[in-house]
């Protein structure tokens, strides 16, 4: 898979460069315009090269021989726009005899919501034209320019001369919103520029950072990730913004604006909505503008709104701009009075009950499966996740330095009683002495998910372990069960529920292993840390694109030979792409916690 981005459109191509089956296409606004783009190229061109030297872009060298010498080259080169795509073939006539050349095109349009690309909804089947009209009224067209005809294009091109052909498509829809992004070379001098080892996959990060950003009028937003997330999250966003700081102010004033200003303002069981609760994600797409879908706007999780204390807190002290934390209050104390609703049963701990048609797990690995016991049960709502209680603690502190920083130091104090308060509940209600390690979750009956897994990396992460606990739970969390030699597993090897091709119990999440790294670092770990970043870093060189995936699988690193892939995690995704600017900052002591 061939993935190229810009702004609100991009495109799922397969290795030669087209669309031509399952779920390649031409995609904006969650909605697949075309379904099939292929150019039929003069007979006996092959691929030599495809590279891709940006997320926007795709160059190829194609060529024709005759016996060992080439006859014809072609170079095609593959520009993504917001709602354009430019296909440009310049052919070089490389023979001591004029040339006339045919190239056809076959395009087919699709015009289904991409919950249908996916085949996640059904979706009706048969030609569509290239114009739609939604069951909502909303028209999207695509044009193509030079207009193609059934005979194709034809070029004549004399000996040792040159001729082009581009290709104009626009894939026109009423959604856009007016925004601006910055250009690749101004996002990246924002940022430190390594030189060693560590310099070729930090640019290709960073390329890829500035590639996600939608253009929004609160400012840019990271998507989460290609090809099935390009949307706005509110969890992937948050953490992405976190590890990007403080080169990546504008992301983060961004994602914060963009978050306050869609903040749950009324009780809509069916999204998940509530007063002050920071969303999930945002859907543009047919399904979800009528209703079939509950993700127009969807608000299915329980640590989006702690998160998004912890990055203003977090922007603070990194920036001291203290006019963003006046300019959002009426948002960050709508969360915070939140976070006390959120506590469902008086105990003192966040919890969530899906009450929706939308997902049934509500913090980070929120497959349906995700949250077990130790002999496979699954853990019945509502529950308390471990990590949940962490974010919340270090959203308390936050608080607590946004009241000060504000001069109102009796609340300052007040969100510090509850962050200790917090931080004890997570003492007593968590930690397993006999694992050395804290329970994944706790389920309606305040029973304790008995697993080793991932998640208390998070509570290092989040400060939220005592300090003479943390060697005992570093050591566990550095043990055969859970460390793969490419990271964290998400659930430990001898777990009944353990797979390491799974995508929440076994497999390995950058992203989550990175959160680790921040820990170690944060409770003075350093040379434990550095060695989870060597690990992450050498994963990512691993991978022909040098970009950390998604996901890997949770078998144990084999000498020489690279993780076992997932076969359909995204690449690029946000929070892993930023998690190697974090992991460099860390690693080289530009940035503490």
């Amino acid at each position: 898979m061939i993935p190229l981005k810009e702004d609100d459109t991009y495109l799922v191509l397969n290795e030669r460069g087209f669309s031509e089956e399952g779920a390649e296409g031409f995609y904006r606004h969650d909605t697949r315009f075309l379904a099939r783009y292929r150019l039929l190229l003069p007979e006996g061109l092959a691929l030599l090269e495809s590279r891709s030297p940006r997320p926007d872009r795709l160059v190829q060298d194609w060529a024709r021989f005759r016996g060992p010498d080439g006859e014809l080259y072609l170079r095609r080169e593959v520009r993504v726009g917001r709602g354009r795509v430019w296909d440009r073939l310049s052919f070089h006539n490389l023979s001591r005899e004029a040339l006339s050349l045919r190239i056809g095109l076959e395009v087919a349009a699709s015009f289904v919501d991409l919950f249908q690309a996916r085949g996640w909804h059904p979706a009706a089947t048969g030609p569509r034209e290239f114009h739609y009209r939604a069951a909502d009224g909303v028209e999207q067209r695509v044009r193509i320019s030079p207009e193609p005809s059934p005979e194709g294009f034809s070029l004549s091109i004399p000996s040792r001369k040159e001729a082009s052909l581009t290709l104009e498509i626009a894939l026109e829809s009423p959604l856009e919103s007016p925004g601006d992004l910055p250009s690749y070379e101004a996002f990246l001098e924002a940022f430190p520029q390594a030189t060693g080892t560590w310099q070729a996959p930090l640019r290709q990060a960073l390329l890829d950072l500035r590639a996600l950003l939608l253009s929004t009028p609160e400012g840019p937003i990271p998507a989460a990730g290609i090809p099935w997330y390009v949307a706005p999250f509110g969890r992937d966003s948050l953490l992405t913004a976190f590890m990007v700081l403080p080169w990546g102010k504008a992301v983060a004033q961004g994602v914060l604006r963009y978050l306050a200003k869609r903040q749950g303002s009324a009780v809509d069981p069916s999204r998940e909505e509530e007063p002050g609760k920071i969303l999930h994600e945002v859907r543009l797409g047919e399904l979800s503008r009528t209703g079939k879908v509950p993700f127009a706007r969807y608000f299915g999780t329980v640590d989006a709104t702690p998160l998004f204390l912890v990055l203003l807190g977090r922007y603070l002290d990194l920036t001291g701009d203290l006019s963003l934390v006046r300019e959002l209050r009426p948002a960050w104390e709508s969360a915070l009075a939140w976070l006390a609703r959120a506590d469902l049963d008086g105990d003192g701990l966040l919890e969530f009950h899906p009450s929706g048609g939308g997902l049934t797990v509500h913090s980070w690995k929120d497959s349906h499966d995700s949250m077990s016991h130790r002999d496979g049960r699954l853990a019945e709502p509502p529950l308390a996740v471990s990590e949940v209680q962490g974010y919340a603690y270090a959203a308390h502190q936050a608080a607590a330095r946004f009241y000060r920083a504000l001069g109102e130091e009796a609340q300052a104090k007040a969100h510090e009683e509850r962050a200790q308060v917090l931080f004890q509940l997570i003492q007593e209600h968590f930690w397993l002495p006999e694992l050395n390690t804290y329970a994944l979750a706790l389920d309606r009956y305040k029973e304790p998910l008995r697993v080793k897994a991932s998640d208390a990396g998070h509570l290092l992460w989040a400060g939220a372990v005592p300090q003479e606990r943390a060697k005992v739970l570093v050591d566990t969390l550095f043990s055969e069960e859970l460390w793969s030699g490419w990271g964290l597993r998400t659930l430990g090897t001898r777990e009944v529920r353990y797979n390491p091709l799974s995508y929440h119990n076994g497999s390995v999440w950058p992203h989550d292993t990175a959160l680790f790294a921040g820990g170690l670092f944060r409770y003075g770990f350093p040379e434990e840390g550095r060695r989870v970043a060597q690990a992450l870093l050498e994963l990512a060189k691993s991978q022909p694109d040098l970009r950390l995936p998604e996901l890997v699988g949770g078998f144990p690193r084999e000498k020489d030979h690279p993780p076992v892939p997932y076969p359909v995690a995204c690449r690029p995704q946000a929070w892993d792409a930023g998690a190697v600017v974090y992991l460099y900052a860390l690693s080289q002591g530009l940035r503490a916690w």
